[in-house]
């Protein structure tokens, strides 16, 4: 055996004992983390986090993610203040209703510049506009989800509280379906919804109101707890990326993106065509509008917590530095 050969043995063997040169997969196991989110993972406006699993994003950063359903947004917010998971899902606004109340959490990345919250009616309840909504029944995913507190906010902005409106709480089957079924006049919609309701109702049609109209309502954010943001950054950031990557596949391509989804959540073979629209919905009303992807729009924050402010909705601000960093999109 020559020198070179030698030298090329001796490196070989020490790189099997290093664990170089094999398969990262094989060399070094995906961290298990857990993440939580305010309703079942099935639904399209998870898009985002079920393609940065099934496409691999997650794996390739380094982590395993287990997703768990809390009781909607504001209860995300609770657990990972609470020290129950790392890191959630919820909508922009949530920092705003829960750090007053001393829940240490932040956004941490935002999922667009447009709003998550479309309030669809039905046009043969007599409504056209925010003002008829008084004396309707209206479904919500749940109290503590952060639809509702937009609905809340529309609602304001056209003079109206929440004792003026019958406002159920239905679970995210009963959001559209009972406006389908026609036993609920509107509902607090996702750009999912608003496709199933649109798509359910026959002859009469849907009057489809925007809630970031009205009130500067924000799109689907990953929170984390001040804790995971100072001694996990590192993770913090790898999840954020990776799920902002599933974002963009979408908005590259929503058939593209309608096929991979259906191979993640396989209830949805068969509907591709259908799949492709509502994801195309979520790229219009939802992703689509910011200049850095992920970026917290510092200011639409703070006229957004002035407004919750002025509603009675907290009792106090908080510094808007406080709600949210944008360390993890850059």
């Amino acid at each position: 055996m020559n020198t070179r050969t030698s030298l090329k043995t001796l490196a070989a063997a020490a790189a099997v004992a290093l664990g170089v040169g094999t398969a990262p997969s094989a060399a070094i196991s995906a961290e298990k983390i857990t993440y939580l989110l305010p309703a079942p993972l099935s639904l399209p406006a998870f898009g985002p986090w079920v393609l940065a699993q099934h496409l691999g994003y997650y794996r390739d950063a380094g982590y395993e993610v287990e997703f768990q359903v809390a009781r909607g947004g504001v209860d995300v917010a609770k657990q990972i203040g609470a020290g129950n998971a790392p890191i959630g899902g919820a909508i922009g606004d949530t920092p705003i209703i829960v750090r007053a109340n001393g829940v240490p959490v932040k956004a941490v990345g935002v999922l667009g510049g447009g709003s998550m919250t479309v309030i669809v009616a039905r046009k043969d309840s007599g409504i056209e506009e925010l003002a008829d909504l008084k004396g309707k029944t209206i479904t919500a995913l749940s109290y503590q989800d952060t639809t509702y507190y937009a609905l809340l906010g529309s609602l304001a902005s056209a003079g109206l509280s929440k004792n003026d409106v019958n406002a159920q709480a239905v679970g995210p089957a009963g959001v559209p379906q009972l406006v389908m079924s026609g036993e609920a006049d509107a509902c607090a919609c996702t750009p999912d919804w608003e496709i199933t309701v649109q798509d359910g109702i026959e002859g009469t049609g849907t009057v489809s109101m925007p809630t970031m109209d009205y009130f500067p309502s924000m799109a689907q954010a990953i929170l984390a707890s001040d804790e995971a943001i100072e001694q996990r950054p590192e993770m913090v950031k790898a999840i954020v990326q990776a799920t902002l990557k599933g974002m963009q596949y979408i908005m590259d391509d929503p058939v593209k993106a309608a096929k991979a989804y259906a191979e993640a959540q396989p209830s949805f073979a068969g509907q591709e065509e259908k799949l492709a629209r509502i994801l195309a919905n979520y790229a219009e009303r939802t992703y689509k509008g910011q200049s850095v992807v992920g970026e917290m729009d510092a200011e639409r924050l703070e006229n957004l917590q002035n407004f919750y402010l002025e509603q009675g909705f907290i009792q106090q601000a908080t510094p808007v530095e406080e709600l949210y960093t944008n360390a993890f999109v850059e």
